[in-house]
């Protein structure tokens, strides 16, 4: 170990880590290309050859270049997710069978959707709903 000084673990170790952070964009990078609908083939491909050829300034100027309309698509990304899971979610409160939980689950729904917007307290909430699992 004397052969190897501490300043030199240290750029070791930001090395390491500038390596595998680059790794975490490219990645990042290379799945927004694909994921984004308004480029053509060519675009994507420029960019994607740009990024392999010239790693750490494709990934930036990418990331300068591009970066708000990538969280514009993350952010899309999310919310469509989250809106096929509620949909999923009450597709299958539907399923469930007749009048019996069906009648619960959208009293619930509506019970929490009046909470949300301030129509009832918490205190009426939770007596309505005491009242609907009674």
């Amino acid at each position: 170990m004397d052969d190897y000084p501490l300043l030199n673990l240290f750029l070791t170790m930001l090395y390491l880590f500038l390596w595998v952070m680059w790794f975490f964009l490219l990645f990042k990078v290379v799945t927004d290309l694909f994921r984004d609908h308004t480029l053509n083939g060519w675009a994507k491909a420029g960019w994607l050859i740009f990024v392999i050829l010239l790693p750490y300034l494709g990934v930036l100027i990418y990331l300068i270049v591009r970066g708000r309309s990538m969280h514009e698509r993350d952010a899309k990304a999310v919310e469509d997710s989250e809106t096929a899971f509620r949909q999923y979610v009450r597709e299958a409160a539907n399923s469930e069978g007749s009048s019996g939980p069906t009648s619960h689950v959208s009293d619930l729904t509506k019970l929490a959707e009046l909470k949300d917007k301030g129509a009832l307290s918490a205190e009426e909430y939770d007596r309505a709903k005491a009242k609907l699992l009674a």
